[in-house]
């Protein structure tokens, strides 16, 4: 389970850190506002889960402080990707809500530099470049086909 909880966290840290670049302090308030992004207000719902719901202007989690500071700085990223894992590690119930959440994700969500999180979709084309492959991925062949 060690292994899926390092994947898990990795996937969550990014729609955090998204979240994080667009509220701010706020990340973790509970407001009536709706995110214009459906990444940032999936992303801000993940925080809210895991790291809980806070007053505006309470103090955020140190991590996720440095996350909101500098957004772009990898070490940041990082230092919020053990802290998430930490507290899924320390709550397998946690583990169990995000990773269900994450399962629900609604597809077209977008994370990182504009890179498309595609969910049960398929990509045709000629060239397609990926960073990274997770999950139930099929690559195929034009002209193959999959049900």
């Amino acid at each position: 389970m060690s292994g899926d909880l390092v994947q898990l966290a990795g996937e969550v840290t990014q729609y955090v850190t998204t979240a994080a670049s667009a509220y701010g302090g706020a990340v973790l308030a509970r407001t009536q506002d709706q995110a214009a992004d459906a990444t940032v207000g999936f992303g801000r719902r993940l925080a809210q889960r895991i790291f809980g719901v806070r007053a505006e202007g309470e103090d955020v989690p140190e991590a996720l402080a440095d996350v909101i500071a500098d957004p772009d700085d990898g070490d940041n990223q990082a230092a919020l990707r053990k802290a998430i894992r930490k507290a899924l590690t320390a709550d397998t119930e946690l583990a169990e809500q995000v990773a269900a959440m994450l399962a629900e994700a609604p597809n077209g969500l977008q994370v990182g530099d504009g890179s498309n999180v595609v969910a049960g979709s398929r990509i045709d084309g000629d060239n397609i470049q990926i960073g990274s492959v997770g999950r139930d991925t099929h690559i195929t062949r034009p002209g193959d086909r999959h049900g």
